[in-house]
């Protein structure tokens, strides 16, 4: 480690191959904790470069935990976090919705590490049961046309850098990854990161698949359509800037979207806008990601017939319906 910690303090990169064997290694615990934490932190203070995310990338799929699910189509919706904007649960809500509306998502997630309360926290505090296991799973695809895949238990190799993500508190090169490392490797994503830099490393890495994405960046620097500004697409379409103004809606206060201080609070958040009583401009940022997401699948439809379906699914009570029968699985 001391030549690899040397190696980035001399402003050097490293190949794709590299990448990989320091990260196989990092989770094969042939490092102690100070050098995984100096290493992190380097990576806090400078630029990754394509090789290297892809290499980190490479070896977080090779050493989690396979999973086949069986669906023609899938979708998750997941974003890096990191972006320091504490909002509610906006994708994970977002994908509740898409599933009401008849699509099937495969949902990663995870604990907080840079924020307070990720996806995990919320789910587990709710009452949901991780699961790693390949039929429930598949049930809760069947019956809920959502499963919840919470990333410890698909990638065991990690729980050496676990620790050190939850102290140093911060953002590191494992938020970027946390999207593109999804187990069952659904064949669409929506992926929202904290950053326009970021963001392109995303398009030029998922234009060399064969996945149907949308790669999200509000300009002000949320990882999610925030709808607080104007926001950066990057999909098998292009590049775009997408105005709120131009979708229909007005600017919203910062305030009106942020979560709660606690688990508790995040959780009453998400209850309350799966039951309808969410506020106008929480219902209508959960809607118009999981409006973005069903685009994702369908780019043939309009913004606005996405909009509509999600709409309906939050209102009928479908997205509702599909985070009980998830919890009765």
């Amino acid at each position: 480690m001391k030549a690899i910690l040397n190696h980035l303090f001399e402003h050097k990169t490293f190949s794709r191959g590299q990448s990989k064997d320091i990260l196989t290694n990092i989770a094969q615990g042939k490092y102690n904790a100070s050098q995984m934490a100096a290493f992190m932190t380097a990576y806090c203070m400078r630029t990754i470069t394509v090789d290297e995310l892809e290499g980190f990338r490479d070896a977080m799929l090779e050493l989690c935990l396979p999973i086949k699910l069986e669906a023609d189509s899938l979708i998750d919706l997941c974003g890096t976090g990191g972006d320091g904007k504490d909002t509610f649960n906006i994708s994970t809500l977002a994908s509740f919705v898409v599933a009401g509306a008849g699509y099937k998502v495969a949902k990663h997630g995870n604990y907080g590490v840079s924020s307070g309360c990720g996806s995990s926290n919320v789910m587990e505090y709710l009452g949901y049961q991780f699961t790693n296991d390949e039929s429930k799973l598949n049930s809760s695809l069947d019956n809920a046309g959502i499963c919840f895949l919470h990333a410890p238990l698909f990638h065991p190799a990690m729980k050496t850098v676990a620790p050190i993500r939850r102290e140093l508190a911060v953002k590191t090169f494992f938020n970027m990854l946390g999207p593109m490392v999804n187990p069952a490797k659904p064949n669409n994503q929506m992926v929202g990161v904290y950053n326009l830099e970021l963001a392109r490393l995303y398009a030029y890495l998922y234009q060399k698949s064969t996945v149907n994405y949308t790669i999200v960046n509000a300009l002000d620097g949320y990882d999610e359509v925030s709808l607080t500004g104007d926001f950066k697409t990057f999909s098998t379409e292009g590049e775009k800037i997408n105005s709120i103004s131009g979708l229909g809606f007005d600017k919203v206060d910062a305030n009106e979207i942020t979560g709660g201080h606690t688990v508790a609070d995040s959780a009453e958040i998400f209850t309350k806008v799966l039951n309808g009583k969410g506020s106008t401009s929480q219902n209508n940022v959960v809607l118009c990601n999981a409006g973005l997401a069903i685009r994702t699948i369908e780019p043939a439809k309009t913004f606005s017939d996405c909009f509509y379906e999600a709409e309906q699914a939050l209102l009928s009570h479908k997205a509702l319906n599909s985070f009980k029968q998830l919890l009765q699985i």
